[in-house]
C-alpha cells in the first residue's frame, strides 16, 4: 500500500482542484531512488525547488521508495509526496534484480505509465529508477532524465540501452558523464553542472602549518568512493608529517556495516587512530566544511561530477581529487585545488607532504575555489539550465497533445 505524505494547504491538488483556485501551473511527477540527504539527494530537493520557484501554481508529486530524512526537505516545495515501490537497479543485488525481481517489473511500469499519463511532464532523477524510464516509451515526449552516475561495463550498456529505449530528453551534470554514455546524434540531451546554494561567506582559511592540517573526507563507505586509498596515502606519510595531519572520513556504508567495520578496523591496525576519525553521515555538513583545511574525494572510480568537491569550494576549501569523470571538470589543478591520478596512495601521499610542508604555496587556493563556485557551479547558474531543459520537453509535450487531438481519425 502507498504512502501519501500530505503538504499543508497543497495536499491532493490534482490539475482540477489546482485550476479551481486560481492555478493554471503544470502537473509535474518528480521520481527518486534516494531518501537520504547524500550528493544525488541534495540535487533532487535543489532541483525540485528549481521547479516550484518556476512554476508556482504546479501540483509537483515526489515518488520515492522509502520514507527517510529527504522527506522533510522535500515537504516545502512539493504538493504530495508519495512512498511506493519503484523498480530501482542497484549494484548491489543487481544479479537477483535482473531474474527473480523480474516477475514485479510490469506491475512497475504500469503504475510508472499511471503517473507519466497523468502528468505534463515526468522528472527522472538518475537511469537506475528502470520502471519509469521503460514507461516513458509508451507516453513518448513527457519525461526528462537526469543522469548523475558513470557505470561501467555491463550496466553502462543496460543503462544507455534504458535511456535510447525511453525517448526521454536527457540532461548530463556533466561533460564526462555524456561521453561516457555516448548517446546517437539527434538525441535530445544537454549538459547542466549541478549547483548548490553556497555559504554567503566562505571560510577565512589561513592555515600556516602551526597546527595540524585538518583534512575532510565526505561521503558513502564505498571502494569507489577511495576511503582506503585514502588511509593507506595518511599512512605512508613519514611520522613527523603524519603528526601534523588531522584526517576526519564521514560518512556510512549503504546497508553494509561490515564495510564501515572493516574501514574502523583498517585505520586501528595502520596505528592511525591518533589522526584519524571514522564518524556517521552527518545531515548538515557546514560544520565539517567550515572546520576543513582541505576537502578530498580520492575517488576509484569515475566520479560523474563531484558534489563534495563543489560544495567544499563553496566554502573556500580547495579539494584534493582523482583525475576521473567529472572531477577535472569541478577542480582547476594548481590553481582552485589538486587533481593527481587514480590508481594508488603514492600521488595523495606526496601532495599532503608538499600541502604540509610549504602552505604558503597555496594560499590563494581558497578564493580562487570560492571564485569559480560563483562563475560556474552555483544554484542560479543551475537552475537556468534545468529550467531551460523543462521548458523545451513541456513544449514537446503539448506539441505532441495537440497534434494528437487534432489528427483525422482513421477510417
Amino acid at each position: 500500500m502507498n504512502t501519501v505524505f500530505a503538504v499543508p494547504d497543497k495536499a491532493d491538488l490534482g490539475p482540477e482542484a489546482l485550476r479551481a483556485r486560481g492555478g493554471h501551473g503544470p502537473t509535474i511527477t518528480c521520481v527518486h531512488q534516494g531518501f537520504e540527504l547524500y550528493g544525488s539527494d541534495r540535487c533532487f530537493i535543489e532541483t525540485v525547488r528549481t521547479l516550484r520557484n518556476a512554476y508556482p501554481t504546479a501540483q509537483i508529486d515526489v515518488i520515492l521508495s522509502r520514507d527517510g530524512p529527504i522527506v522533510a526537505a522535500l515537504e516545502p516545495v512539493s504538493s504530495r509526496i508519495v512512498i511506493e515501490p519503484l523498480w530501482i537497479l542497484r549494484r548491489k543485488g543487481l544479479a537477483r534484480r535482473l531474474t527473480v525481481d523480474l516477475l514485479a517489473l510490469p506491475v512497475a511500469v504500469l503504475r510508472a505509465l499511471k503517473r507519466i499519463r497523468a502528468s505534463d511532464l515526468v522528472y527522472i532523477n538518475t537511469t537506475v529508477v528502470a520502471d519509469y524510464l521503460l514507461a516513458a516509451r509508451l507516453r513518448p515526449g513527457r519525461s526528462i532524465v537526469h543522469v548523475h552516475e558513470i557505470p561501467e561495463g555491463g550496466v553502462l550498456k543496460v543503462l544507455r540501452g534504458l535511456i535510447r529505449w525511453s525517448g526521454a530528453d536527457v540532461v548530463f551534470n556533466s561533460r564526462a558523464t555524456a561521453r561516457a554514455y555516448a548517446l546517437p546524434p539527434g538525441t535530445a540531451a544537454r549538459v547542466v553542472y549541478n549547483g548548490i546554494a553556497g555559504p554567503a561567506v566562505a571560510n577565512r582559511g589561513g592555515y600556516d602549518g602551526s597546527r595540524p592540517l585538518r583534512l575532510l573526507m565526505l561521503g558513502r563507505i564505498s571502494r569507489i568512493k577511495g576511503q582506503d586509498v585514502l588511509i593507506e596515502a595518511v599512512a605512508a606519510l613519514p611520522e613527523a608529517l603524519r603528526q601534523r595531519i588531522e584526517l576526519r572520513v564521514v560518512g556510512s556504508a549503504f546497508e553494509d556495516e561490515a564495510r564501515e567495520r572493516a574501514l574502523a578496523h583498517r585505520i586501528a591496525a595502520m596505528g592511525l587512530s591518533g589522526r584519524v576519525s571514522l564518524e556517521p553521515f552527518v545531515a548538515d555538513p557546514a560544520a565539517l566544511y567550515r572546520w576543513a583545511d582541505v576537502v578530498t574525494m580520492p575517488s576509484q572510480r569515475p566520479e560523474s561530477l563531484g558534489r563534495v568537491a563543489i560544495e567544499a569550494m563553496a566554502y573556500g576549501v580547495p579539494p584534493l581529487v582523482t583525475a576521473l569523470g567529472g572531477l577535472p571538470e569541478v577542480v582547476e589543478h594548481g590553481r582552485t585545488g589538486w587533481v593527481v591520478p587514480p590508481g594508488g596512495p603514492e600521488p595523495i601521499t606526496q601532495t599532503l607532504a608538499g600541502l604540509i610542508a610549504d602552505p604558503t604555496s597555496w594560499h590563494q587556493f581558497g578564493p580562487a575555489a570560492r571564485a569559480r563556485f560563483e562563475a560556474r557551479f552555483s544554484e542560479a547558474s543551475a537552475a537556468e539550465g534545468i529550467e531551460a531543459a523543462v521548458r523545451a520537453t513541456l513544449q514537446r509535450s503539448k506539441t505532441m497533445r495537440d497534434a494528437h487531438q487534432t489528427a483525422p481519425p482513421v477510417d
